[in-house]
């Protein structure tokens, strides 16, 4: 792993203008600094509301932080964030094209032939075990499928940096755990930076080298960090059995659990 980050957030903080706060202004993040380095798989868990979301736009580009800084690759982050890739909690496929011609979209609009556009997003639905399925509309396909074809349209573009906000979360347990032992495949491969999303601690878990703890917000910021020393390769089913497991998941509930009981309150207050 190189020592050089992917992505470094140093201090970073997000306030909004809010109606419903009684200063007319949110802050959802404050003094975050954050680093996922060049290969590694870091997710970030935390109650809801507590600004995980934001933190993935504002390494995307996509959200321009109130306070601090962002590099890419030790570079500043100015607009858009072109080596990252971005795969959203609901699958962003357009539904009047094919899954073939769905994967193919990015290679297109980046300028690259159709012909030679079409043959790796063909190769790329094989590999995420849709080679029979390249014809079918986003309609035609289960929540699974879906999923693989939004992984593929994320990858095929090679990034440097994969971004997840809680991709497999509306899926059932069971494809879920095929979606997280196929992504660990395609990510050992290839080893890109990973920031992966999630409520799901035992996917955390699961995925990951390293997990950042996130604490209630308003003004959320990370309260623990924990290495993952689990061996790879890893099975999400057969690794969550072992006696490390159990252990990491107790030492990382024990600072969560009052955080998520906290945003439990915060949010009954505000219903």
């Amino acid at each position: 792993m190189s020592d050089l980050a992917a992505i470094e957030l140093a201090d970073v903080a997000c306030t909004f203008i809010s109606r419903d706060s009684p200063k007319g202004r949110y802050t959802a993040v404050a003094d975050v600094t954050l680093r996922v380095g060049a290969g590694e798989f870091v997710s970030v868990v935390g109650p809801t509301g507590c600004g995980k979301s934001t933190l993935l736009n504002v390494a995307a580009g996509l959200l321009e932080p109130s306070r601090g800084s962002v590099k890419v690759f030790g570079e500043p982050l100015v607009g858009l964030n072109r080596r990252a890739g971005y795969m959203f909690q609901t699958e962003s496929l357009m539904p009047w094209r094919s899954a073939l011609d769905n994967v193919c979209a990015g290679l297109e609009f980046r300028g690259v032939p159709t012909p030679e556009a079409r043959e790796q997003a063909a190769d790329w639905l094989r590999r995420v075990g849709l080679g029979g399925f390249g014809d079918r509309f986003p309609h035609q396909l289960s929540g699974g499928m879906r999923k693989r074809t939004a992984l593929a349209q994320t990858l095929i573009l090679d990034p440097d940096i994969v971004l997840m906000d809680e991709p497999f979360s509306a899926l059932d347990i069971q494809t879920r755990q095929l979606m997280e032992n196929e992504l660990l495949e395609l990510w050992s491969a290839r080893r890109k930076a990973v920031l992966f999303i999630t409520h799901d601690l035992d996917e955390a878990i699961s995925l990951s080298d390293r997990v950042v703890v996130m604490s209630a917000g308003p003004a959320s910021h990370p309260i623990g960090e924990f290495v993952i020393d689990l061996p790879r390769p890893r099975d999400v089913a057969e690794i969550r059995s072992i006696p490390r497991f159990a252990r990491l998941h107790a030492d990382i509930w024990a600072v969560l659990k009052e955080e998520v009981l906290r945003g439990y309150a915060q949010q009954q207050l505000a219903g």
